[in-house]
């Protein structure tokens, strides 16, 4: 199965599908819907072939595939997937379809689901990417759906917040823009060879001085820090989320986001290794004051949807942890935490949007006793609500600890504070849906419809995810941990720490 072109196909497929549904005439409403949720099931099916197909024995890159495309500046159609990034794969295959399913537009369908299509081919051509240029390319097509997809559906601000939103990430690119070309142009003045192949940059030794690496470090950091986001480049977050359309929200909480954190793990530590070691304390503490910082902000939120969005900046925090402690178990959780966070919050920002649709509301002070009306809405928030808690036996749970327990050795301090925001958690959502759920309801709560058989039908494999991913980990884990391996080695042997050094230096920390 790895000479069939997989990874190529969960590009161009969406990509195939939103040209198709723009060119379809807009008084067929019905049929575009159908192609439109009909190419996400097949993306679907791609992503769970490539999951199926995945060797666990082998921590290279899988399915590779390499395809001449601007041969004179060593640009290449050059697609592979390894263990950190086969399960976001997966994940945009499996969020893609529920969005599209479980949300519809209130009006232009047409433009809506193109626009949907070509941010999901975007999302999944930066997963697979391994050339520099076709991982650019890739990182900023997702802003033009997502910017359109603000603007055209949202909510009252949400000019300013598509505004502001693509002022925030395009700013950071042009950052990153800067340094592919300078990594690219040091490397053929050492060797002679134009590339921007992502394994010859990272493998070359000796191309880059390492006082210019960590300047060029900073320049990917700056873009992938604002897609994270990290504290302080996160104010673009809750403006973009509490103005965009629920599936908007769903796939920018759940997907976009992860651009980010998987930028600084695929590209961040890969190419620049010793600096990424050199500027880890100060990342890591940004992303603790992220965790501390969006947890007690969302606990004073009025707007349930602006809630939602700060803890976001919170749950990343954890990624951001630990990414840089340079444990496996740190590196291992972080990944399986954007899996994580991408259902929880997800499915959260799914479950907000049905109180929206019924109560034309999201301040929490209108919303009161919705248990009593709407039982089985009620239980699914629980069950998601205490995912995104972290409660044991979901799948929160599981890549927090991980990520806690790994940085402890080598971050202990950073760690402890970190805990917190454990606690912080279960304070605000536990706080929300007492507000929200409890009390007497008043006249207009009271006739709050249930969730229809489609929104459970809609919910139920993210409420699978949670249970199985809390439960059973080993798979998952099985998959990521090979890669995470040989990426720790790539990062001691490159900047001259060891595991154990790193250890010692915590503790004396």
């Amino acid at each position: 199965m790895e000479d069939l072109p997989l990874l190529s196909a969960l590009v161009v497929a969406p990509a195939a599908g939103a040209g198709t549904v723009a060119l379809m005439p807009r008084d067929r409403p019905n049929a575009t819907r159908t192609v439109a949720v009909l190419t996400t099931l097949v993306v679907a099916v791609l992503s769970v072939l490539v999951l199926v197909a995945f060797d666990t024995t082998d921590a290279g890159f899988q399915f590779t595939e390499r395809y001449p495309w601007i041969d004179d500046f060593g640009i290449a159609w050059y697609l592979g997937v390894d263990g950190i990034s086969l399960f976001l794969v997966v994940l945009t295959g499996l969020l893609f379809p529920i969005a599209v399913i479980g949300v519809r537009p209130h009006h232009d369908p047409k433009a809506y689901l193109a626009w949907l299509l070509l941010l999901e081919a975007g999302c999944l051509g930066v997963f697979v990417a391994l050339d520099l240029f076709v991982f650019f390319v890739m990182f900023e097509i997702v802003l033009v759906p997502m910017y359109f997809l603000i603007g055209g559906w949202g909510y009252g601000e949400r000019v300013y917040a598509a505004l502001k939103f693509f002022l925030f990430t395009m700013l950071g690119s042009a950052f990153m823009l800067v340094g592919i070309l300078a990594v690219a142009f040091l490397h053929e003045r050492a060797t002679g060879v134009l590339t921007f192949d992502l394994v010859v940059l990272a493998e070359a030794q000796g191309a880059i001085a390492a006082t210019t690496a960590r300047w060029l470090f900073l320049a990917f950091a700056i873009a992938f820090a604002v897609k994270v986001p990290v504290f302080p480049l996160h104010t673009w977050l809750p403006d973009a989320h509490t103005q965009a359309p629920t599936a908007g929200s769903v796939i920018l909480a759940g997907v976009m986001l992860k651009l980010g954190t998987y930028g600084f793990l695929r590209f961040g530590l890969y190419l620049f290794p010793e600096a990424a070691a050199y500027f880890a304390p100060a990342l890591v503490t940004l992303g603790v004051v992220g965790i501390i910082y969006g947890a007690v902000v969302a606990a004073m939120q009025r707007d349930l949807k602006r809630l939602v969005a700060y803890s976001s900046v919170a749950h990343l925090g954890f990624i951001v942890l630990g990414t840089f402690a340079f444990t496996t178990p740190a590196l291992s959780g972080g990944v399986m935490q954007m899996v994580n966070h991408g259902i929880s919050t997800g499915a959260l920002f799914l479950l907000v949007g049905m109180i929206s649709d019924r109560r034309h509301t999201r301040e929490i002070s209108k919303l009161n006793g919705l248990q009593k009306a709407a039982p089985l809405l009620a239980g699914v928030f629980t069950v998601v609500m205490l995912s995104s808690i972290g409660l044991p036996g979901l799948n929160n749970f599981v890549g927090e600890f991980l990520v806690l327990i790994g940085s402890f050795p080598t971050r202990r301090w950073w760690t402890v504070v970190a805990t917190v925001g454990v606690i912080l958690a279960a304070v605000y959502l536990l706080w929300a849906y007492q507000r929200v759920f409890h009390g007497v309801p008043d006249d207009e709560n009271a006739s709050t419809p249930d969730m229809t058989r489609r929104e459970l039908a809609v919910m139920a494999p993210l409420l699978a995810a949670m249970v199985f991913l809390g439960v059973y980990p080993k798979p998952v884990l099985d998959r990521i941990e090979p890669a995470v391996d040989r990426l720790i080695a790539h990062v001691e042997d490159s900047s001259g720490f060891s595991q154990p050094q790193i250890v010692a230096e915590g503790r004396s920390e």
